[in-house]
């Protein structure tokens, strides 16, 4: 957490000061005026449905100092600017320069199409046993979540793991610019956010801003089975190293095999060094996952032996990704519903059929994927095909916007009672809950904008009389 005067705030953000000079910013910073902790600074945010000035007064009467605001709020002590996202980035950069100049603090950042939460919350496990780690929470990955992530490490603070979103050309340019990283992890570049990018050579570009942004003598981890990543290492100012299941890869996952849960094993390749890792992830994808976030902690220092111990321990973190309830009805449901795009509807579908078998009955419920702009349209229906071709017995798809995924499983054979078509979450928990039986297997799946997640709650949260 920062220790600044308001004067110095303001010094900082280039910002006016309302505010007694010497007033002492020494707690959390925040966006939420139900999170304020004495000496917090509160951070007066507009939103889509809300204002953070509206909230300002409350933070102060609930123990916030100072608050960083876009305009004058009456009886409030404030440092005012003109651009609040950007003035708490100033922050955060600042903060970060005073803890490496005086401390020994690493920073790992991590970007990708797809994997970014479940890799970081994979590193948080590896890396807090040698040293206090902080890390984001849920998917704090952009000009917002960053900088408040970075604002949390204190002097003791050993790992800053951060993880990096982009929806454009320089997004990610602007996050190193405030935290410029030790090691810098690129997972996929894949079809995410094509909408904002207008095509995958783009999302490449917005990509590899995470390998030019390293700190001085920072070290690159490149995923070598993405012909799109490994192509970085051109960009890296320094070290590079690889992960990944072909042959060079620095780090190499050998002795692949998945058991009837879709759990990875592999045998952990560096140099002569091997190690059996078994993963408690669901789904062969994360084994990718795994594999990156091992490299980064390899490279911070810690022992392989180390790291493929606590990679078979670590459990998954966040809500909604590959989550697996078996519930006492007999009903297997598998809750990704955080969010999706082309590359992870395909994993979570793999992993379906995978876990399903030959004699369990397979379910995917597939909402729309977002944010795809013009290839929306034919990426839905690819992942229609892929449905049939996975022989997913039942297609429940949710909402217009993912029709094209019907028309796709129809196109490749899918009729009558295979493809179930309903127009919100609501009509989706009506038909499984008439549908659904002992032995099932239920993928939820889609955008988090889609809302599917609330159907990922209530189901992993029923129980049918059987």
């Amino acid at each position: 957490m920062i220790d600044l005067t308001a004067a110095e705030v303001a010094q900082l953000t280039g910002g006016r000061l309302e505010a007694a000079p010497d007033t002492r910013v020494a707690g959390p910073t925040v966006i939420d005026s139900r999170t304020v902790a004495p000496g917090s600074l509160f951070v007066a945010l507009v939103g889509e449905t809300s204002d953070g000035h509206d909230h300002a007064a409350a933070a102060v009467a609930g123990g916030a100092t100072l608050v960083l605001a876009g305009r004058h709020v009456e009886g409030v002590p404030a440092v005012v600017v003109d651009d609040v996202p950007r003035a708490l980035g100033l922050l955060a950069a600042e903060h970060l320069r005073r803890l490496r100049a005086h401390g020994d603090v690493r920073v790992v950042a991590v970007t990708g199409s797809v994997g970014k939460t479940t890799t970081k919350d994979l590193l948080g496990q590896l890396l807090s046993p040698a040293g206090e780690t902080i890390m984001p929470e849920a998917s704090f990955n952009n000009e917002i979540g960053l900088p408040l992530t970075v604002l949390q490490a204190g002097p003791s603070t050993r790992y800053l793991v951060l993880e990096m979103g982009a929806s454009a050309v320089g997004d990610l340019t602007y996050l190193t610019g405030i935290a410029p990283p030790d090691v810098s992890i690129v997972l996929a570049v894949g079809n995410a956010h094509l909408g904002g990018f207008g095509g995958i050579e783009a999302v490449a570009r917005a990509k590899s801003e995470i390998v030019t942004g390293l700190a001085p003598g920072g070290v690159a981890v490149l995923n070598a089975d993405d012909l799109r990543v490994v192509a970085m290492r051109s960009l890296a100012p320094g070290k590079v190293v690889t992960f990944g299941t072909v042959r060079d890869a620095t780090l190499r996952a050998r002795n692949v095999s998945n058991d009837r849960l879709g759990r990875v094993s592999a045998d952990l390749t560096l140099g002569e060094e091997a190690h059996h890792v078994t993963l408690n992830l669901f789904g062969e994808h994360h084994l990718t996952n795994a594999l990156a976030a091992a490299a980064a902690a390899v490279e911070l220092g810690l022992p392989l032996a180390d790291v493929a111990a606590r990679l078979t321990g670590a459990q998954a973190l966040s809500p909604h990704r590959m989550a697996v309830t078996e519930r006492p009805d007999g009903v297997t449901i598998i809750d990704d519903s955080y969010n999706a795009n082309p590359d992870s509807m395909r994993a979570a579908l793999k992993a379906l059929a995978v876990m399903a078998g030959r004699d369990r009955r397979s379910i995917a419920v597939l909402g729309e994927m977002l944010e795809l702009g013009k290839d929306s349209r034919a990426a839905h229906e690819a992942l229609g095909l892929l449905v049939v071709r996975l022989n997913i017995k039942l297609l429940v798809v949710v909402g217009d916007g993912a029709s094209g995924l019907a028309d796709g499983a129809i196109q490749e054979g899918s009729w009558g009672e295979e493809v179930r078509e309903v127009p919100d979450v609501a009509a989706a928990a009506e038909l499984l809950a008439a549908e659904l039986r002992e032995g099932d297997v239920v993928l939820v799946k889609a955008s988090n904008g889609a809302g599917l997640w609330r159907l990922g709650d209530e189901l992993a949260a029923t129980v049918t009389a059987s």
